[in-house]
């Protein structure tokens, strides 16, 4: 595949690629397209050369101005680190392929830039599936560039040949296979475009040995030619004016935001439709920090492991609207009885999403800045018209529930120390300004619920995919791209030792990131789950790490060329947090030493209503008979 069309780019219905087919009035009426030939990111424009395919790609990166990318060299790839060398894009050495590609997650979800990893043909590239895949669920920025076997051996299964780009397919927003060195250019440039536009995500570029070897003439800026790929950035006013309409006579609304308000830089209009309207909000895992947890009108997170109010208010919702967000299963629950009695308004900048869960009574397709500011004007005109909501029921219910089942925890009966206060305790001492970067499991979810997230691009995690390994590399580099912030990782004892071998990287590299490990000896989650389903049949759970203390986090910490610090009672936390914050020239593991009992509460276990959320173990909120 040399270039991109119509077909190509709408391989998979997820991701916003338009067909090349003529638009119709009802389709664009009132909305703004994409240029037919979007504008090249160019930051520099060089002098034509003669070099190689491999200095051609070097060179692309320069002109789109990267700064930063991961990876590890390998036969394959391994003309482009030639030129590389002499480069002013700084390659940061990753030990695991895996590490790279979530390296470049974090560092593109803190700086709202591409990220970019590279990696060899075959198990280089394969080892990218993961990372590839864990960006496209969260809709993240990313080009994954690999190498591959020279032209005239692809299809004859060579050594280190793998079809990366068949294998990718599925995972990515576009992926490309250059055929020349004069491709380049080009290629480059439309997977940049790809990927930080529209709805972003994860593109793939895949260069043939041969092809890095060629001689070539670098020029640039590259015409790019996507002529099937036009996202729609601004909604269709009518459609505006009849879900303003609806927010003003809704008894109970929510506002439903997710991680596509993030993308789109809307949080301040965010906020502005809020306090203009009065709605309640609900923020996903994903969107944390959208909206300030401290403020009046935040609910909390919804959905499995969400706030009792939350759940309650998506659940007895007259009128749901969604920004940005595609009603997961995580959120909506058992999903024949999610929100039985609301109308939705759902605004997505990825037509797909519309209706593909939930049925959407006011589809609204657009960027979700461009959809939140044309709401605030149509509220606005509402307002002055005399139209506005009467709320005060519906927040006399809210507020009840909410003080009536905060989030909390219960001390361990055996004296161990709490998961729960040490993540609380870390969020206030590191304060609302740090990034905080989880894993998967516990862990992830108690950092989702007892740190307070004030400010956007504060929180870090894989929502979609659910990636264990994802925060020490991710966590890497998010401090790579905010070097001047403070970057938490909570992680777990299991996840930690799937990708821990990038705090080599971190230590030599020069990357001072702080790890908070939450050692309970076993994959919590999963261990909770044999607690209240399988009769406490802990089968394959437990991982030694308390036992026999393999490995002593502590040790592996300095022997990664960490400072290794542990914590194992309550009247030391804060001293040894404040140790951690106080060492900024190296990275810090913090091994706290927690009991292996607790668990994460609200939650809504699989597969059932939302109707039946559990506050606690055996506790059922009690809701009015008029309320439910």
């Amino acid at each position: 595949m040399t270039r991109p069309t119509p077909e190509t780019l709408a391989h998979s219905a997820r991701r916003n690629r338009a067909t090349a087919e003529p638009a119709t009035d009802a389709d664009h009426a009132g909305t703004a397209r994409a240029a037919a030939t979007p504008a090249v990111p160019a930051v520099r424009t060089p002098v034509p050369a003669e070099v190689s395919g491999a200095g051609s790609l070097v060179r692309s990166l320069e002109a789109l101005g990267v700064d930063v990318v991961f990876g590890i060299p390998g036969g394959a790839i391994l003309p482009a680190y030639d030129p590389l060398y002499d480069s002013s894009v700084r390659h940061i050495l990753v030990r695991h392929e895996q590490g790279a590609g979530h390296a470049a997650t974090g560092y593109a979800q803190a700086t709202g830039r591409v990220g970019v990893c590279i990696a060899t043909s075959g198990p280089g590239a394969t080892n990218l599936v993961t990372p590839i895949a864990d960006a496209y669920m969260d809709s993240v920025p990313m080009v994954a560039i690999t190498g591959q076997v020279a032209r005239p051996s692809i299809g004859t299964d060579a050594f280190q040949e793998a079809d990366i780009q068949g294998i990718t397919l599925p995972i990515t927003k576009h992926n490309f296979l250059v055929q020349s060195p004069e491709e380049i250019p080009r290629v480059l440039a439309e997977a940049f475009h790809l990927a930080g536009t529209g709805r972003p995500g994860p593109v793939l570029v895949d260069i043939p040995k041969d092809v890095l070897q060629a001689s070539t003439t670098f020029a640039w800026p590259p015409t790019l030619d996507l002529p099937g790929y036009r996202p729609t950035l601004h909604p269709h006013g009518k459609q505006i004016r009849e879900a303003a309409r609806l927010m003003t006579s809704a008894r109970r609304p929510v506002l439903y935001v997710g991680g596509g308000v993030l993308k789109a830089g809307a949080t301040e209009g965010l906020r502005k439709l809020a306090e203009l309207t009065g709605i309640p909000v609900v923020t996903t895992l994903m969107a944390l920090g959208a909206f300030p947890d401290s403020h009046e009108q935040h609910l909390g997170m919804p959905g499995m492991h969400g706030t009792v109010a939350a759940v309650y208010g998506l659940q007895k919702a007259d009128l749901i609207v969604a920004l940005g967000a595609r009603f997961d299963d995580r959120v909506t629950g058992k999903l024949d009885s999610f929100a039985p009695d609301a109308t939705v308004v759902h605004a997505d900048i990825d037509p797909a999403e519309i209706g593909k869960n939930r049925h959407a009574d006011v589809p609204i397709v657009g960027d979700a800045r461009h959809v939140i500011d044309e709401l605030i004007a149509a509220m606005t005109v509402e307002h002055a018209a005399g139209r506005s909501a009467d709320l005060s029921d519906w927040w006399t219910q809210l507020r009840d529930l909410r003080e009536r089942y905060p989030l909390g925890y219960d001390e361990p009966d055996d004296g161990t120390l709490s998961p729960q206060y040490v993540i609380k305790r870390l969020g206030e001492i590191a304060g609302p300004d740090a990034i905080y970067v989880a894993g998967v499991g516990q862990h992830q979810m108690w950092a989702s619920q007892f740190i307070s997230y004030e400010k956007p691009y504060s929180w870090l995690n894989s929502g979609g995919l659910g990636t264990m390994g994802y925060a020490v590399p991710a966590a890497m580099g998010a401090k790579v791209g905010k070097p001047d912030t403070v970057v938490w990782a909570v992680d777990g004892d299991g996840c930690f030792q799937m990708t821990n071998q990038e705090l080599a990287t971190c230590a030599l590299e020069g990357i001072p990131v702080k790890i908070a490990v939450i050692n309970n000896g076993n994959l919590g989650m999963v261990r909770q789950w044999q607690t209240l389903f399988y009769n406490e049949r802990y089968s394959n759970t437990e991982l030694g790490t308390h036992k026999h203390r393999i490995p002593d986090f502590v040790k592996l910490a300095e022997a990664l060329g960490c400072v290794g610090l542990r914590c194992e009672n309550a009247a030391d936390v804060d001293k040894t947090i404040e140790a951690a914050m106080a060492i900024n020239d190296a990275p810090v593991v913090i091994d706290f030493v927690v009991g292996k009992d607790a668990m994460v509460w609200p939650m809504v276990a699989a597969g059932t209503s939302n109707d039946e959320i559990m506050f606690a173990r055996g506790v059922r909120p009690a809701f009015d008979e008029d309320d439910i």
